[in-house]
């Protein structure tokens, strides 16, 4: 169990093979390897960064993506619950990207879709003016 941002527990149970995916990804992006997190996604992958617009297809996401992991000094998303099923994960988490020295968090709700072990849709809800307003 991890702390959540309420001061609760959270809940994140044994992935199954939609959830191992999704947390392969994430471990990528932490890591900032983003050919790595890419080579977990479909060709077709749409990815709907919510307050931003949707992009498809891999490029699409390494374009959108790629320079602000590869551009931040470090990354963490801390995953407070998971639920899975059916190849559906969603998640809430706390996106946390070092930027000039100075950690920015943000909290997001997440949802994939995984099909044949690939993500075919990526959608992440947050608010965008609490990213902004921090840096």
């Amino acid at each position: 169990m991890t702390a959540a941002p309420s001061g609760r527990a959270g809940t994140v149970a044994e992935p199954g093979p939609a959830g191992t995916v999704v947390n392969q990804f994430i471990a990528a992006l932490e890591r900032q390897d983003v050919d790595a997190a890419l080579a977990l996604v479909a060709d077709d992958i749409i990815y709907d960064n919510v307050p931003m617009g949707a992009v498809t297809g891999a490029d699409g996401v390494r374009a959108a993506l790629g320079p602000f992991i590869s551009g931040a000094e470090g990354v963490e998303w801390l995953v407070f619950r998971q639920a899975e099923w059916s190849g559906l994960v969603m998640n809430e988490r706390l996106d946390r990207f070092k930027i000039a020295d100075k950690w920015v968090e943000i909290p997001v709700a997440g949802l994939f879709e995984v099909e044949n072990g690939k993500i075919t849709l990526w959608r992440d809800y947050f608010d965008l003016a609490t990213f902004t307003n921090q840096l």
